[in-house]
């Protein structure tokens, strides 16, 4: 079985040449690229195993999650959770959310970000509005068996399982419309390969477009604070409330705040996620899911802290040393600058100026805007290779490594199942701290060796 990401010189040239001949004309990504690996990324089979089970837990977990808002607009659980998270948000997003149209609709696409660190993997958010579809699909069928050869690893989803699990999603649906708003378009050409490899059934279109019928499917490929720039959401989120188009992921904002990982680890909600999720489940998300809080600048009584950090204000963060500050800060969602990276700040590689500068935008945001913060693991130093086309070499670096595995969710209400797609790894040089897509990241799927 080959190394980790190392192989030869000639056999790493052989393959990098041919995986880069096989990307469509207009690439994947509009104005980006990445690095090519002339390897999947390969996993202990134990790791392999947990990520294949892992898409059961995480729905039981959106499920409770929605459960958990709607019992609070009802007054059956604590009033501020739901206040909590309607925080900002337009009062018409608001009434989708509570629709009875939309009450059994969960995202149908789960996608985590895993670091994997010294002590253990890691997930430090959910995502049920991802980009990188497409990309892991292409990825997989080039993977497969590059160049032609009869490769040492199975790939984790096998040769099309994101393609079977992304068409399964619509059930009976006669057109699946998958809606791109431009601040999506950077993804736009992936899921125009993705429609294209699905058939005539699939679509791309713009968020102009309005020839909807009746059963028709959507995938909403836009954000929900950006509803503004998108003139067909209206219309798109009225007709699936009164059922005649089915949207997915659903317009349910609460949804896809991160600090809906705060929330799991609050200690007046433990009861209710231990009964929902169930003690297993519960075990095994805080065992993944690095402690989380919700900043909020309302003061404490002078003799309460800040459970874990032993603060008694936010503003005592900024009193921590460098290496106290093993600590992420960023805005849970609902904002621009709550996706891509962006508005994410790790304290111990920051200056205290630019550290207290991040937990002053906190605090002044949450009325609007809620932050979280989150422990950070280092993600563990990995071996892996790319290939430099410029300089005709392979080139074996140590990097950072961030897991995103795809589950695919088919079935109704209490049926309903996820089942994993495929998982694409990112690898970034050690020099980068937050681990995401980047021009100098390498992108491969995720494997295990025969």
């Amino acid at each position: 079985m080959e190394a980790q990401g190392v192989v030869s010189e000639e056999k790493a040239a052989e393959r990098a040449r041919w995986i880069r001949a096989q990307l469509p004309p207009g690439g994947l990504f509009a104005g980006a690229s990445w690095r090519v690996g002339p390897t999947p990324f390969l996993l202990s089979r134990e790791l392999a195993a947990q990520l294949e089970s892992l898409g059961r837990v995480l729905l039981q977990f959106y499920r409770a999650a929605d459960l958990l808002y709607r019992q609070s607009v009802a007054g059956r659980q604590p009033a501020w959770v739901a206040e909590l998270l309607d925080q900002g948000k337009p009062p018409e997003l608001i009434a989708w959310q509570r629709h009875a149209g939309f009450r059994h609709e969960l995202p149908r696409v789960i996608r985590p970000d895993v670091l994997l660190t010294a002590e253990g993997p890691r997930i430090t958010e959910l995502d049920s509005v991802p980009g990188g579809i497409g990309l892991t699909a292409w990825l997989q069928e080039v993977y497969h068996r590059p160049a032609g050869e009869e490769p040492a690893w199975h790939l984790l989803g096998g040769r099309d399982g994101v393609v079977r699990g992304f068409a399964g999603i619509f059930g009976s649906a006669p057109r699946v419309h998958i809606v791109v708003s431009e601040e999506s378009a950077m993804y736009r050409p992936e899921m125009e390969w993705l429609a294209g490899r699905l058939g005539g059934r699939f679509a791309v279109r713009d968020v102009r477009y309005r020839e909807y019928a009746p059963g028709d499917a959507v995938y909403r490929f836009f954000e929900l604070f950006d509803l503004e720039n998108v003139p067909v959401a209206r219309e798109l989120f009225d007709r699936g409330a009164r059922g005649e188009l089915r949207i997915t992921p659903p317009p349910k904002p609460a949804l896809e705040e991160k600090l809906l990982l705060a929330l799991l680890w609050n200690r007046n909600l433990r009861e209710f996620w231990r009964r929902e999720l169930g003690a297993a489940f519960l075990e095994r998300l805080q065992g993944w899911v690095p402690y989380t809080w919700v900043v909020d600048p309302a003061p404490l009584p002078p003799h309460a802290a800040i459970p874990e950090l032993g603060l008694t204000d936010w503003r005592q963060l900024k009193t921590l040393s460098q290496r106290q500050r093993q600590l992420i800060l960023k805005v849970s969602g609902f904002a621009p600058h709550a996706w891509g990276a962006r508005g994410v700040y790790l304290g111990s590689d920051l200056s205290l100026e630019d550290w207290s500068a991040a937990v002053e935008r906190a605090l002044a945001e949450f009325p609007r805007n809620p932050w979280v913060l989150q422990r950070y693991h280092a993600p563990a130093r990995q071996p892996a290779q790319w290939f430099d086309f410029d300089q005709g070499r392979v080139v074996s670096f140590e990097g950072r490594v961030r897991l995103c595995p795809y589950y695919f969710v088919t079935g109704e209400r209490e049926r309903a199942r996820a089942h994993l797609g495929g998982v694409l790894a990112t690898i970034c040089p050690l020099d980068k701290k937050i681990v995401h897509g980047m021009n100098e990241a390498v992108e491969v799927p995720a494997a295990v060796g025969v």
